[in-house]
C-alpha cells in the first residue's frame, strides 16, 4: 500500500490515498494559515471516528438508531513532555438506549483498529532517495 505526501505551499501538507486528498495545515501562530486541521488533530480524530464506526455498527445491527449517540474524546498531556498520556472516550447514549447494551457498546468501541495499533505499535523505517529525472 502506498500513500503519497505532497507539500502545496506554506505549512500545508497533503496526503493522497485511495483517491482522497487529506489536507493539513498549521495554526497561524505556528506559521501556517489555519486552513485545515493539524496532522495531530487528524490522529486524534482517527481514534474517535474509528471507535465511532464500531459503535455505529453495533447499534445498527441491533436495530438501535445511532443518530443521537455521541462519542466525546478527551485527552491529557504530560506537562513536561507534552505527549498525550491518556485518551478518554465517553459514549453518550440517548435516553431510551437499551440498558442491556450499555456494556456491550463499550466493548464494541474497544475493538477500534486504530486503538489496537497503538497498543501494539508498528515499527517505523524512514529513508531518503533521490529520484532520477
Amino acid at each position: 500500500m502506498e500513500m503519497i505526501i505532497t507539500f502545496p505551499g506554506g505549512k500545508k501538507v497533503d496526503s493522497h490515498y485511495k483517491g482522497f486528498t487529506v489536507k493539513t495545515d498549521q495554526p497561524i501562530e505556528e506559521g501556517g494559515e489555519n486552513t485545515a486541521p493539524e496532522p495531530f488533530d487528524l490522529f486524534l480524530a482517527s481514534i474517535g471516528t474509528c471507535a465511532g464506526i464500531y459503535v455505529s455498527s453495533f447499534c445498527s445491527e441491533r436495530g438501535v438508531d445511532p443518530k443521537d449517540v455521541r462519542l466525546v474524546l478527551q485527552f491529557k498531556r504530560n506537562e513536561s513532555t507534552h505527549m498525550v498520556e491518556t485518551i478518554d472516550i465517553e459514549i453518550r447514549l440517548p435516553a431510551g438506549f437499551p440498558e442491556k447494551y450499555k456494556s456491550a457498546v463499550v466493548r464494541a468501541a474497544q475493538l477500534c483498529f486504530v486503538k489496537k495499533h497503538l497498543e501494539t505499535p508498528p515499527k517505523f523505517q524512514i529513508s531518503a532517495s533521490i529520484e532520477t529525472a
